[in-house]
């Protein structure tokens, strides 16, 4: 059983199409990347998986239970169990950070024993226990990054979606959250979509590489394989 079929997907904003045909599986504890210039439909594939909009045709199933198909949201955002981190980490910029995590935690009704319980493990799990009662403001921008991480890593999701996270960061701060990223993943095992421009990064990060042009999938290929396909894509 696949964890993540999309199928035939197209997707058209104003007339205009945005993805047009887009089929992918994802198995339990890929690392898939989704690469491509802007304005490729990469974030559309996430918004499409996480229940924020509904394909116009084809279908997307979670666990083989169909969520969304032919224009019809059948399963909403909070019942995929699917956790997303935004390009502008979109935290709350006037909790702490134990306040961000708890946020979510209350608002899926978790017990507060349990809720105390998840909050020091993922505390623990990101490296910012010290940082618990800091606000956003008093944070560097790794560990704010690290903050959507546990946010949404405390809900224990069983896939994780990442639209350009670390687009915003310096070379080095890149480089040290892309293995961040990776040591969360193997501890916690979730699966991981993750969408970037940046061939570093797909390549730090993916098993798979799905690398679009203009709506359109032009290859899924391993990540040994993806660098020859790059160049083609981005032009």
């Amino acid at each position: 059983m696949k964890l993540i079929k999309i199928s035939s997907v197209s997707k058209y904003f104003n007339g205009q199409l945005a993805l047009s045909d887009f089929s992918l599986q994802i198995e339990n504890r890929e690392r898939i990347v989704i690469f491509g210039p802007s304005g490729c439909g990469k974030t559309t594939v996430l918004r499409l998986l996480a229940g924020l909009i509904a394909p116009d045709s084809g279908s997307i199933s979670i666990n083989d239970e169909v969520v969304a198909a032919n224009g019809r949201i059948i399963k909403e955002p909070d019942e995929r169990n699917l956790g997303m981190v935004f390009q502008d980490l979109a935290i709350w910029p006037h909790l702490t950070v134990k306040g961000n995590i708890n946020f979510g935690l209350k608002a899926k009704g978790i017990p507060k024993i349990e809720r105390e319980q998840r909050l020091r493990e993922i505390l623990k799990l990101v490296r910012l226990t010290d940082y618990a009662e800091k606000k956003p403001a008093e944070l560097s921008g790794g560990q704010q990054q690290r903050v959507a991480l546990a946010r949404a890593l405390a809900l224990h999701p069983i896939a994780l979606l990442m639209d350009e996270p670390l687009s915003s960061l310096d070379l080095e701060l890149n480089i040290r959250l892309r293995k961040e990223i990776l040591r969360l993943q193997e501890a916690a095992g979730f699966t991981l979509l993750y969408v970037t421009h940046d061939r570093d990064e797909a390549l730090a990060i993916a098993t798979r590489v799905v690398i679009m042009k203009e709506g359109r999938i032009e290859q899924i290929t391993d990540v040994l394989n993806a660098g020859q396909y790059f160049e083609k894509a981005v032009k």
